[in-house]
C-alpha cells in the first residue's frame, strides 16, 4: 500500500529518520476499539496491539494510539499482526474531556485536515453546540465545515443558513441532503490525495449516510431516526478511517451526546473574535460585560448586532474550561504519584531478583 494515499507526507518523514536502521515500519491506526487496533501501511492492513515502553510509561489512554495516528510497528505479515512501538509526533488533535466527573483526556481522531461538522436541518441544528464544536476544532489546528445535512426534510433552509453565518463568518458550510445526493458534489474538493477528514456530530445527523454516499457502496450501517422526537440513533459505534476511491481519507465516528472541553482556551478565543474586538471598545479595560456603562458588547445587543446567547455561550465555555483546569492539576499530580510508586515498585523487584 503507498503511504502517501494514507496521508503520509514530509511530517511524519522528517520524524521518521529517528527510526533509521530499526526493524520498525510505519503504518497508521484505521480503527480503534478498547486497545485493539487495526493498522494499515506497505503491508496491508492487520490487527495490531501496544507493547514495551509505550504501554509501560502511559499515564492513561490518551497516551495509547488513536485513529489517525501514525505509528512505529514492528510487523509480522505471516500472522497478519503487528507490534505498536511508538506514535509519531501529531500534526493535529482533536479531543474532549471524559464523560463523567473524572478530568481525563478523551482522544478523538489525530492527523485531521478537514473536520465535517454535520447537523441536520430537520431537528439538530444548534448554534451553541455549534460554537462548542467549532472551538475545540480550531484548537486542534484543522479547518471546521459545517453540513448542514438532511435537506431533503426541511422546507426552509434560509434561518438556519443565516444563523449559521452569525456565528460562524468566514467558515465554510454547504446544504446536502446524501439520500437524494443533493449538495454532495461540494465535498470532493475536501477529501484530495493525502488529506484526511473526520465527520463530527450527534447521532442520527446522517453521518455514516454521507460516507456511504462518498464512498459508492454500504461500508457503514445506517438507521432511521426515530419518530417520536426525530432523535438519532446510533448506528456507529466505533472510529473507522476509510480510504475514498478516488484519492483522500475519511473517518468516521459515533454520534456525541456531549462534547466536553478540554484545553480549548485559544479555540474559543478564535471562534468568539467578534466579542473581543467588541471588548476592546468597552468603557474599561475589565468590563465583564454585565452592568457596567460604557459596555461595548451591551450596545451591541441592545442595537440588536449581537445575539444575547452568544456573549451567554462564551461565558458559559470559559468558565467550563477554568474549571476542568483547576480539575486537571489535581488529576495530574495523582497521576504522577502512581506512576512514581509504579516504577519505584518495579526498581525494587528488579534489585531483589538480582541477589
Amino acid at each position: 500500500m503507498d503511504l502517501r494515499i494514507l496521508g503520509w507526507n514530509d511530517h511524519f518523514a522528517d520524524h521518521w529518520k529517528i527510526n533509521a536502521g530499526r526493524d520498525l515500519r510505519p503504518g497508521r491506526v484505521v480503527e480503534e476499539q478498547k486497545e485493539a487496533y487495526r493498522v494499515a501501511g506497505e503491508d496491508g492492513e492487520m490487527q495490531a496491539e501496544v507493547i514495551g515502553r509505550l504501554r509501560y510509561e502511559a499515564l492513561d489512554r490518551s497516551a495509547f494510539p488513536a485513529v489517525g495516528d501514525w505509528v512505529a510497528m514492528h510487523t509480522l505479515p505471516a500472522e497478519g499482526k503487528a507490534l505498536i512501538h511508538e506514535i509519531l509526533p501529531r500534526r493535529t488533535k482533536l479531543s474532549r474531556k471524559v464523560a463523567g466527573e473524572r478530568a481525563a483526556e478523551q482522544i478523538l481522531v489525530t492527523n485531521v485536515d478537514v473536520a465535517f461538522v454535520v447537523m441536520s436541518l430537520n431537528a439538530d441544528f444548534n448554534v451553541r453546540r455549534l460554537e462548542r464544536y467549532l472551538g475545540v476544532i480550531r484548537e486542534s489546528g484543522a479547518e471546521p465545515v459545517v453540513l448542514l445535512s438532511k435537506a431533503d426534510l426541511c422546507s426552509d433552509t434560509g434561518k438556519a443558513t443565516a444563523d449559521l453565518v452569525a456565528v460562524a463568518p468566514g467558515i465554510n458550510s454547504h446544504i446536502l441532503s446524501a439520500r437524494t445526493g443533493e449538495g454532495m458534489a461540494a465535498l470532493a474538493p475536501y477529501i484530495e490525495v493525502g488529506r484526511t477528514v473526520v465527520l463530527l456530530g450527534s447521532s442520527g445527523v446522517g453521518k455514516s449516510t454521507i460516507i456511504n454516499r462518498l464512498l459508492g457502496s454500504d461500508a457503514q450501517k445506517t438507521l432511521e431516526i426515530r419518530s417520536g422526537d426525530e432523535r438519532g440513533r446510533h448506528a456507529t459505534t466505533y472510529r473507522r478511517l476509510f480510504l475514498m476511491p478516488s484519492g483522500g481519507v475519511l473517518i468516521d465516528t459515533p454520534g456525541m451526546r456531549e462534547l466536553q472541553l478540554w484545553d480549548a482556551d485559544r479555540g474559543l478565543d478564535d471562534v468568539f473574535e467578534d466579542l473581543a474586538i467588541l471588548g476592546s471598545k468597552c468603557r474599561f479595560r475589565d468590563c465583564q460585560h454585565q452592568t457596567e456603562p460604557g459596555c461595548a458588547v451591551l450596545e451591541a445587543i441592545a442595537d440588536g448586532t449581537l445575539e444575547p446567547g452568544r456573549i451567554d455561550n462564551f461565558k458559559k465555555l470559559k468558565r467550563e474550561q477554568q474549571f476542568l483546569e483547576r480539575r486537571r492539576d489535581a488529576a495530574a499530580q495523582a497521576e504522577q504519584k502512581k506512576l512514581w510508586k509504579r516504577r519505584h515498585r518495579a526498581l525494587r523487584h528488579h534489585y531483589k531478583s538480582q541477589r
